[in-house]
């Protein structure tokens, strides 16, 4: 028997084409499409900062008498950070708000984007929370962690030798 004397349509072609005149088969096309345009832009959510709601970038360095933290935070104003130490985890949250307005004699293009982000840094030893200093230069928070006196006390630098 003939496979193709069993299509209603003569072809494989046009059956996949009769399938796309489904109301159900566009309804999910479209949903998948408008999924997909969603998600496009949470790549490692998390947060945002210019980066849609992604976690800020952080060099975190740690010195003899304390611990310095820098976090990238471009396009985001200081008043919308918030600096938070508390059982010795540093907390840095804030939001972005950007808006752009495009006009033209026969348009007018708006773009706004906004987004939240929160770090979580645990500190291992604990620090002099009197001395915490932190300043917002061009787009990047640097916090300084000053170490208590009886952290900077139990800390003993060891000489490495040469085996052998």
């Amino acid at each position: 028997m003939n496979l193709r004397s069993l299509m209603p349509f003569g072809s494989v072609r046009s059956l996949a084409r009769s399938g796309e005149a489904d109301p159900f088969w566009a309804f999910h096309r479209d949903m998948n499409r408008l999924f997909d345009d969603f998600t496009r832009g949470f790549g490692s959510v998390p947060s945002a900062a210019g980066n849609g709601g992604s976690d800020p970038k952080l060099d975190i360095k740690e010195t003899e008498k304390a611990f310095e933290i820098a976090a990238e935070l471009p396009g985001v104003d200081e008043k919308d950070v918030e600096v938070t130490l508390a059982d010795n985890v540093l907390t840095i949250k804030g939001e972005k708000r950007a808006e752009k307005e495009e006009k033209d004699k026969d348009y007018v293009v708006m773009e706004r984007s906004y987004g939240a982000f929160e770090r979580a840094i645990p500190l291992p030893v604990e620090v002099d929370e009197s001395k915490v200093a932190a300043t917002f230069i061009k787009g990047v928070l640097n916090v300084t962690l000053p170490k208590s006196k009886a952290a900077e006390a139990k800390t003993r630098k060891i000489e490495v030798k040469k085996a052998g």
